[in-house]
């Protein structure tokens, strides 16, 4: 049941025109678009920071379509994960202003920077270890993007030449979040925390040979790191990397411009 207190203040909203009624409907009903194959989280965004996020997997295309129309016509940006070439084909011609990266198989209609243009920006720098794991690094790029964050990416400086790593310091060391993603042994995540003053989330990726068992040893040793910044998520989860890094970015970038904010305002203070 809809809480008194939010209709009351839905309706006020509505009156005053301050909210459509499409929106007042979205908001009434607990913000579910009903498309058929999904119930669209639409409401999503308010509650957490960004929309809901499409997994492709699984989807027919015909699904794909209905709930990417579904978030657009709510005025909402669109991120899908997993999506195949027969998705991607029959999102392409209906949402022309959509991006389709193969390589990430992702689909994504603009960014939260796009919606919320006057919010702050943070850093997100995505380092790969080999050009083995760009997939998932480009996954995780994509998903940065798109929580509205200003993203760096560096590639291929694994653990095999350090030097390279220490070649592009300057760039990953002003994030405000790093994601870094390794396959193998996945030792890396563990040496670019011991340079960086943020949190480190490490994506493990299932390349490798037969002991790295499908990207177990990588997660493994990411858990087992030493460097106290590093934080783990799944094997192959470039989303899951991009997205909290996004996350973490937008919540630094909106408490640095908030402490500009208050610094500025006791410089104007009278003595």
């Amino acid at each position: 049941m809809t809480d008194p207190n939010l209709l009351r203040g839905l309706a006020e909203d509505l009156l005053a025109g301050r909210l459509s009624i499409d929106h007042f409907l979205q908001r009434a009903t607990g913000g579910i678009a009903d498309v058929g194959p999904a119930q669209v989280d639409i409401d999503r965004a308010r509650r957490c920071g960004f929309p809901e996020v499409i997994y492709g997997q699984g989807k027919t295309p015909e699904a794909m379509l209905k709930i990417v129309s579904a978030l657009v016509e709510h005025g909402q940006s669109v991120l899908a994960t997993r999506v195949s070439p027969e998705q991607a084909a029959a999102l392409g011609p209906v949402f022309s202003q959509g991006n389709y990266n193969p390589m990430a198989r992702t689909f994504r209609i603009g960014s939260m920077a796009d919606s919320r243009p006057s919010e702050p920006r943070g850093r997100v720098a995505v380092v790969s270890a080999g050009t083995s794991d760009l997939p998932v690094a480009e996954e995780a790029r994509e998903t940065a993007l798109w929580t509205g964050a200003e993203v760096v990416f560096v590639q291929d400086v694994g653990v095999a030449g350090p030097h390279r790593l220490r070649a592009n310091l300057p760039l990953i060391e002003p994030a405000d979040a790093v994601v870094v993603v390794a396959g193998m042994e996945g030792a890396l995540p563990s040496v670019v925390g011991g340079y960086v003053a943020c949190p480190v989330v490490a994506v493990p990726t299932s390349v490798g040979y037969g002991a790295a068992f499908g990207g177990l040893a990588a997660l493994l040793g990411m858990l087992n790191s030493c460097a106290s910044n590093v934080t783990v998520v799944n094997i192959d989860a470039g989303f899951k990397g991009g997205y909290v890094a996004g996350l973490i970015a937008r919540n630094v970038a909106a408490a640095r411009a908030l402490a500009a904010t208050a610094t500025g305002s006791q410089g104007c203070r009278g003595v």
